[in-house]
């Protein structure tokens, strides 16, 4: 497959090496995603040279009820976890 990853107006410079990391969480304040972001790209563009422009970052926000280890149960709201 393929993705293309448009600036979106922001004049970002793409190139193959570009990286996506969803991140699947809950509760996190505006600041803690705003210090997310910029530890992973620090981090990533430190550890292996990745460029910053070259990484998009999305969150999804969820609920305990929103998730299932296995089996078919929801073990949060089971009090499994």
């Amino acid at each position: 497959g393929q993705i293309i990853a448009e600036d979106t107006g922001l004049g970002l410079t793409r190139t193959d090496d570009l990286v996506i990391v969803q991140v699947v969480q809950q509760g996190r304040s505006e600041a803690q995603k705003q210090a997310m972001y910029r530890a992973l790209a620090d981090r990533l563009h430190a550890r292996t040279g990745l460029d910053p422009q070259d990484l998009i970052v999305s969150v999804t926000e969820n609920t305990r009820e929103d998730w299932s280890f296995g089996e078919g149960v929801a073990q949060f709201l089971e009090g499994r976890l």
